[in-house]
């Protein structure tokens, strides 16, 4: 394959995902110049990295389809690499790409084998012996955003990843976003206000470590990390992307050194949510005791069953408590579903 051709490819939306699945087609092919100077490198199926000729102080990862039916995520994606191979759109800043879970991804579900989104910060290793397509690509992932940001020009730089998704089913808050544990340290103002701008402003705020990839790059790469829920899960074509015009704009802006329209933080413009307990599937016999089109972020009165595993009861303990991420298909020991509070950040941010 000539390397023009490759390109023409490449700008034709979620093409390059359904390229060969076996990275070494590539290599003759991995890196080109754009004609504005931008650098294009293709580290694997649905990894891309793209560095401008002038670099601002940013490095960014813009991740999608770690989920492979969270698909309005891939193609707000999409459209932005298009833009950018096409030269539409003209970067001052490192990016990096990712499109988590390809083979997913082509098959229309949400993955093959593993939950992707529960196997980093390591835990793609931490059963010897167990081997899946999601483990392999957790650890290519962990090891390609760590070059990625090691790889950085010297200097005060501000390292960001956020990876983007949509839910299951339907929320309170249609757009809202997750905020990884920090370890004791303050919540950004500026994410805050950027997250916001995304039509995200509500946050759920992590209070113990997880396996997820904005958690990964949270802790381990010390960037600003995020899971961004951006509405309800549908298939290719069914998003109503006029939806995502606020989060689409506001990376843009991000990415290519335009103003983002930001207002200045405040605490009363946020619904401000932290973890109470999370409710894990001990055995098949786990169940949901209400509707499956119970909303993201629904709460119940205290005492109402929520749900049951092999003759537990967890119910709604105190007022206010609401539900989020409830999902009984999930393997026996992940979790089930979350129960979240209402939760202030004063004195907290900076």
């Amino acid at each position: 394959m000539k390397p023009e051709t490759l390109l023409q490819q490449l700008q034709h939306s979620h093409d390059f995902l359904k390229l060969s699945l076996n990275y070494p087609d590539f290599l003759p092919f991995a890196c080109y110049q754009l004609e504005n100077g931008t650098e294009i490198q293709i580290w694997d199926t649905g990894v891309m990295y793209c560095q401008p000729r002038l670099c601002g102080q940013q490095d960014i990862v813009l991740s999608s389809g770690v989920h492979g039916n969270e698909t309005a995520p891939i193609e707000l994606c999409s459209q932005l690499l298009n833009e950018v191979l096409s030269g539409k759109l003209q970067l001052t800043e490192r990016l990096l790409f990712i499109f988590g879970n390809p083979p997913a991804i082509n098959a229309g579900v949400r993955e093959i084998q593993d939950n992707l989104n529960r196997l980093f910060s390591g835990h793609h290793s931490k059963e010897p012996g167990v081997q899946s397509a999601e483990r392999e690509r957790a650890k290519k992932l962990e090891a390609y955003v760590l070059k990625f940001f090691d790889d950085a020009p010297t200097g005060l730089r501000e390292r960001k990843l956020y990876d983007l998704h949509t839910a299951i089913r339907g929320s309170r808050f249609e757009k809202f976003a997750v905020y990884p544990f920090l370890h004791g340290a303050d919540w950004s103002k500026n994410q805050f206000e950027f997250l916001k701008a995304c039509g995200a402003n509500t946050v759920l705020l992590m209070q113990t470590p997880a396996s997820t990839f904005s958690y990964f790059a949270a802790q381990s790469c010390k960037a600003h990390g995020f899971t961004i829920e951006l509405g309800k899960a549908r298939p290719f074509g069914q998003n109503d992307m006029s939806r995502f015009a606020e989060a689409d704009a506001a990376i843009r802006a991000l990415i290519s050194g335009g103003d983002t329209v930001t207002t200045e933080f405040s605490e009363a413009d946020f619904n401000l949510y932290e973890v109470r307990r999370s409710i894990n599937k001990s055995t098949e016999a786990f169940k949901l005791h209400f509707a499956d089109n119970i909303e993201n972020f629904s709460s119940f009165e205290v005492g109402t069953l929520l749900a049951s595993d092999a003759g537990v009861e967890y119910k709604v303990e105190v007022e206010g408590e609401a539900i989020i991420f409830p999902n009984p298909k999930v393997a026996v020991g992940q979790r089930a579903m979350l129960m979240v509070k209402p939760v202030s950040v004063a004195g907290k941010v900076s």
